[in-house]
């Protein structure tokens, strides 16, 4: 427990706020002389229906201010669970963050991006000066609804929405149907298994992630840097799936615990972080023995095969 009369560490802070599963947008302006702004943030809420009232918070730092506090309007595009890469591109600092990205303009000229899952076009309602951001309420006057599955943050790390298998507790009379999907049509069909398998094997990693000390973004982060040493920044986001604003985050913590050297643009795992892979790697094996137990080492060639075949085509 934090002690109430010690400053907080602002990066273990944020690390903490990051357990609080969020959807992840990017919200865009543009002021009166056609500048346009456009920033990925998690800060996302609704705040009331009548009148339909959201809110965003803003870092006073961002040099974008200026522009949303001159634009009469502001747009919140809910990123797809596809759109990675998006929002890696505007939390990074560019010289024009829009050139080469395609967008229409909404309400007040506000970009508007294809492909999200929604967005929520709104004129700004009130502006509140908290700590070093600034809270902007907006009063929805425009939305879509694509109905994409969201791009999702938690623990540092990009996630996907996935149906929890105990959603629901099924009554007495649904166990045996419950237990027969597996026979049915539907439990042949191959994305649904594919869901249903994630659904049930996730939880699990994570749990064992965190017994060995270890947040899911470190030892996604520790993992591919195992196997790719030397790849560059924006590798190592699509590969350990963390946002760009974290990613330096993660090689710190991981530098701090003394699993990652870092001198420039070098990076090297250190003899305590190769200990913590053995852990990481014999955890992830013995538990993939555990779950494939009934399968043949053929048979796991042609499954292995399989998911690359999948994670090809996206």
């Amino acid at each position: 427990m934090t002690n109430a009369q010690s400053p907080l560490d602002p990066r273990q802070f944020r690390r903490a706020l990051g357990n609080f599963a969020c959807g992840v947008t990017i919200v865009t302006a543009c002021d009166t002389t056609g500048r346009k702004a456009g920033v990925t943030a998690n800060s996302f809420n609704s705040v009331s229906l009548d009148p339909p009232l959201i809110l965003w918070s803003l870092d006073k730092r961002s040099s974008t201010w200026d522009i949303f506090q001159q634009a009469s309007h502001f747009a919140v595009n809910i990123l797809a669970s596809s759109q990675i890469e998006l929002s890696n591109h505007f939390a990074r600092p560019q010289e024009d963050k829009f050139d080469g990205i395609e967008h229409q303009p909404g309400l007040g000229g506000a970009p508007v991006f294809p492909g999200c899952a929604g967005n929520f076009q709104c004129s700004t309602f009130q502006r509140i000066d908290a700590g070093d951001h600034w809270l902007i309420i907006g009063q929805v006057e425009q939305f879509e609804d694509f109905s994409q599955p969201p791009l999702v943050y938690h623990q540092g790390s990009y996630a996907m929405v996935l149906p929890h298998p105990r959603g629901r507790k099924p009554e007495v009379t649904e166990q045996n149907d419950s237990a027969d999907l597996l026979h049915t049509r539907l439990g042949d069909n191959l994305f649904y298994l594919m869901i249903q398998a994630v659904s049930a094997s996730h939880p699990r990693f994570v749990q064992q992630h965190l017994k060995l000390g270890m947040r899911n973004s470190e030892s996604r982060l520790l993992l591919v840097l195992d196997s790719a040493p030397n790849a560059g920044i924006a590798e190592l986001q699509q590969a350990a799936a963390i946002p760009a604003r974290e990613l330096a985050d993660a090689m710190a913590n991981l530098q701090t615990k003394g699993y990652l050297d870092i001198k420039g643009n070098q990076r090297w795992v250190t003899s305590a972080g190769h200990a913590k892979l053995e852990e990481l790697w014999n955890m992830l094996h013995q538990a993939q023995d555990d779950i494939f137990a009934e399968l043949s080492e053929g048979e796991l060639e042609v499954f292995r095969k399989a998911l690359k075949l999948v994670v090809s085509k996206r």
